[in-house]
C-alpha cells in the first residue's frame, strides 16, 4: 500500500476535471463528448482487464485510476447540460447495490451464491418492468464484442426454458455445423461460409456454455500460446532485419498444433 501523506482525494478529482473543462481550461479536455471518448472508455477496461490477468498490483491501480477518469469526465460533460452529475452516478448505483440485495440491507435470506444470482435477475426484471424473457434477451448491448453478447444472451435463454436437454445435444449441432461448413467450402450447398460459421461460433459458445469454460479465457490463452511460439520459431531460425518467416512444413504443422 501506497503510505504517502497528503494524497489527493476523490473530491481533488473532480476539481482538477472541473477546471480542465472550464473557460480557461484544456482546448483538447473542453472539445470532448460523450461519443469522442466512447474508444477511450472500451480502451481502458481492456487496459484494466489485462492488468488484472498479469497480477500486477501497481499496473491495476493506474488503470482503475484511467477508468474512474472516464467516469469523472462523462459524468461532467452530463452536468454542463445539466442532465445529471457525479452525485447522481454515486446515488443511483448506492441505491441499486442497496435495492439488489435485500438479504442484506432487507428481509431477504439467501444462503448461496447462486441464490444470490438468481434474485438479482429477477429484480433486474421487475426494475425494467420485462412482461416476457425475450424483452430481457433484448436488452443486453449490441455494443458488446460479439463473443461476450452471445454468451449474456444464451445465459438468459436458458434461464428462461430456452435451452437444450443436454450437452450431447449441443455436441450434435457443433458436429453438424463442422459437416454443413464441409458441403459449404466444397459448393454443395448454397450458403455463405460466414452464415455456417457463424453458426459454428454460436454453438461452440452454447457448448462453453455447457462446460463451464469461459470462452473469452480459452482464446486468450490460445493467442498467448501461439505468439509464444511463434517467438520461439523466430529465435530458430536466427534471422537477420526479416520481416517474414520462412518455415519448413514440419515446423510449421507443430506451431500450429496448439
Amino acid at each position: 500500500m501506497d503510505n504517502h501523506e497528503n494524497k489527493y482525494t476523490y473530491e481533488d478529482l473532480l476539481n482538477v476535471i472541473a477546471r480542465l473543462r472550464g473557460p480557461d481550461g484544456c482546448p483538447w479536455d473542453k472539445q470532448q463528448t460523450h461519443e469522442s471518448l466512447r474508444k477511450c472508455m472500451i480502451e481502458e477496461a481492456y487496459e484494466t482487464v489485462e492488468a488484472i490477468n498479469l497480477k500486477d498490483d501497481d499496473n491495476l491501480k493506474e488503470e482503475l485510476g484511467d477508468v474512474l477518469l472516464q467516469v469523472v469526465m462523462h459524468a461532467r460533460i452530463a452536468g454542463e447540460a445539466g442532465r445529471f452529475d457525479m452525485t447522481d452516478v454515486v446515488d443511483g448505483v448506492t441505491r441499486k447495490m442497496i435495492r439488489r440485495h435485500p438479504h442484506i440491507f432487507g428481509n431477504g435470506n439467501v444462503q448461496t451464491p447462486e441464490a444470490v444470482a438468481g434474485g438479482w435477475e429477477a429484480i433486474k426484471r421487475q426494475e425494467k418492468n420485462e412482461t416476457s424473457p425475450v424483452e430481457g434477451i433484448r436488452r443486453v448491448p449490441r455494443a458488446l464484442p460479439a463473443n461476450l453478447r452471445a454468451e449474456k444472451v444464451l445465459k438468459k435463454a436458458a434461464a428462461a426454458g430456452y435451452n437444450f436437454p443436454s450437452q450431447k445435444d449441443v455436441e450434435d449441432r457443433v458436429d453438424r455445423d463442422f459437416k454443413r461448413l464441409g458441403e459449404v467450402l466444397a459448393g454443395h450447398e448454397d450458403l455463405r461460409p460466414e452464415d455456417v460459421l457463424g453458426c459454428l461460433l454460436f454453438d461452440l459458445i452454447n457448448l462453453s456454455r455447457f462446460l463451464d469454460v469461459n470462452m473469452e479465457n480459452s482464446l486468450t490463452n490460445v493467442i498467448e500460446k501461439f505468439i509464444n511460439r511463434l517467438e520461439s520459431v523466430e529465435s530458430l531460425e536466427n534471422r537477420e532485419d526479416s520481416a517474414t518467416f520462412n518455415v519448413n512444413p514440419q515446423l510449421m504443422k507443430a506451431l500450429w498444433d496448439l
